[in-house]
């Protein structure tokens, strides 16, 4: 089921700041910190295969989420639990979901092969 099929434009949803903040910039953070609450303003295609959710944060502004970065919130504040389809729950799929990538600033963490099959495989998990 799809983001369209659960929430509408004015609903409120809460940002996860784990998933999203390698992207964002340090006004959005901020404002994220001070109240993970933002409403729903749009929906944007993202890639070809996703929708995209483009929130109105506390401090005004507006940024755009993919929508496995935020979490939909039921008429009591409370967050909906997120169905993945059944081929989520394969093992491979768990694991990869699992995997993260922190950047690698040290010129002998970027040569280490080891680091460079991790960033592969966590770059590819969003293709299958």
């Amino acid at each position: 089921m799809s983001i369209l099929d659960k929430v509408k434009i004015g609903n409120s949803v809460q940002v996860n700041l784990e998933l999203s903040k390698d992207r964002l910039n340090k006004e959005t953070i901020d404002a994220i910190n001070v109240s993970s609450l933002a409403k729903v303003s749009d929906f944007r295609i993202t890639d070809g295969k996703g929708i995209g959710v483009v929130l109105q944060l506390s401090n005004g502004k507006e940024q755009w989420f993919f929508e496995d970065e935020i979490d939909l919130l039921d008429e009591n504040g409370n967050v909906i639990k997120k169905n993945y389809d059944k081929q989520d729950n394969n093992f491979i799929f768990v694991f990869l979901r699992g995997l993260n990538y922190e950047n690698k600033n040290n010129v002998s963490e970027l040569l280490n092969p080891i680091n460079f099959f991790i960033w592969l495989v966590v770059s590819f998990k969003d293709i299958f």
